[in-house]
């Protein structure tokens, strides 16, 4: 894929912190904050004690790319959470690389009718 076509969405940081306007993913045991509230992007990540993510991905911060096609994005890639939907219209997936958690985003836009 042309790295070109990724495009900055956020950076993930892990915190052990109650953070306000925290917003829980039960299936995932994950409480995440901050994404809209400052002009990087910066997202706070606080993990629960049932969160099955990879250890990595709990303890290190990761960079977040939008990609069109998150297939290709994570084709040949070391692949540590397969694509999954957290929320409706999402589809994410994080590779590693050189030792850094690396997570993709693809956006499903609605069909018209």
């Amino acid at each position: 894929m042309d790295h070109r076509k990724y495009r900055y969405s956020h950076i993930g940081i892990p915190t052990t912190k109650k953070l306000k306007n925290e917003e829980y993913l039960a299936d995932y045991d994950v409480y995440h904050s901050g994404y809209q509230e400052n002009e990087f992007n910066i997202e706070w990540m606080r993990y629960g004690s049932k969160c099955r993510l990879p250890d990595i991905v709990k303890k290190l911060p990761h960079v977040a790319f939008e990609v069109d096609d998150i297939y290709k994005a994570i084709k040949g890639r070391e692949v540590i959470i397969e694509p999954n939907s957290p929320y409706e219209g999402v589809i994410v997936a994080f590779v590693l690389v050189k030792g850094a958690p690396i997570e993709f985003l693809q956006f499903i836009k609605k069909k018209k009718r």
